[in-house]
């Protein structure tokens, strides 16, 4: 039987509801043009997200090097088209307005304190493993009280590598100290949160927010949660480690 005493989780729509978040920012930038050029807010919401989308889910090590921001003012002009506005400087205008918005609806999911302080008080060890950018990821950490609470984390271009590149979650483990029979991984996304971690030897705990089916050929979670919340239930955390660790300083971020 294995004893778990490293939990990583992933951030967006675990930790915290980012696609909430994310799809109201979005909104209150469509209602401000559609105010002011007369189309359909609605249409340019979808239209962001679809192009949002098309960029999250083909995130490779290849768009580390690029700009989050930049990213983002190529989203809106991308969205912006397809409602029949060709203007850059808008999309620049909805670029800021829409990280302006977004950061006014950070919130944890209810339950993740008190998840991530049961661990903490049972010595476990936590990390934080991201696809987002430091750009704007550093600031989503500190604005959700994330800082003091775990031990490392480990943002896409900061280690130079994206979920599910098993070698992630295998630095993660060297950095914390731990092994990956020893760590478990916390996360939304099968394709990039379970897969990758699978590979590299962790116990996986998929969070089934989404209700995407997980491929029967391929590798199955160990534990399928509804809620953060039921993390303490699945995870075989072994014997709990003394104060000492629990009073130690937190490893330095990447």
């Amino acid at each position: 039987m294995r004893a778990i005493d490293t939990v990583l989780f992933d951030l967006d729509d675990t930790l915290h509801d980012d696609t909430t978040a994310y799809l109201s920012a979005a909104r209150a930038v469509a209602d401000g043009v559609a105010r002011e050029r007369g189309i359909d807010a609605q249409a340019l919401v979808d239209a962001y997200e679809a192009a949002a989308m098309a960029f999250w889910s083909s995130l490779s090590s290849e768009h580390l090097t690029h700009s989050i921001g930049d990213e983002r003012e190529r989203m809106w002009h991308e969205a912006l088209e397809r409602v029949g506005i060709g203007d850059r400087a808008l999309a620049v205008r909805c670029a800021d307005g829409y990280v302006r918005a977004r950061t006014q609806a950070l919130e944890l999911t209810p339950g993740s304190l008190d998840v991530l302080t049961a661990l903490r008080e049972r010595g476990c060890k936590l990390g934080l493993v991201t696809n987002g950018f430091a750009a704007t990821h550093h600031d989503k950490i500190d604005r959700l009280g994330l800082r003091e609470r775990m031990d490392a984390f480990f943002l896409a271009d900061e280690v130079g590598m994206v979920k599910p590149d098993p070698e992630l979650f295998r630095h993660a483990c060297r950095v914390l100290g731990s092994e990956p029979a020893r760590t478990a991984m916390v996360g939304d996304r099968y394709a990039r949160d379970i897969v990758g971690a699978h590979e590299a030897g962790l116990f996986t705990v998929l969070l089934d927010v989404h209700a995407i089916p997980v491929p029967e050929n391929g590798p199955q979670p160990d534990a399928v949660i509804a809620s953060i919340a039921d993390v303490l239930d699945v995870l075989p955390l072994g014997a709990p480690r003394g104060a000492d660790f629990r009073s130690a300083e937190p490893i330095p971020r990447e």
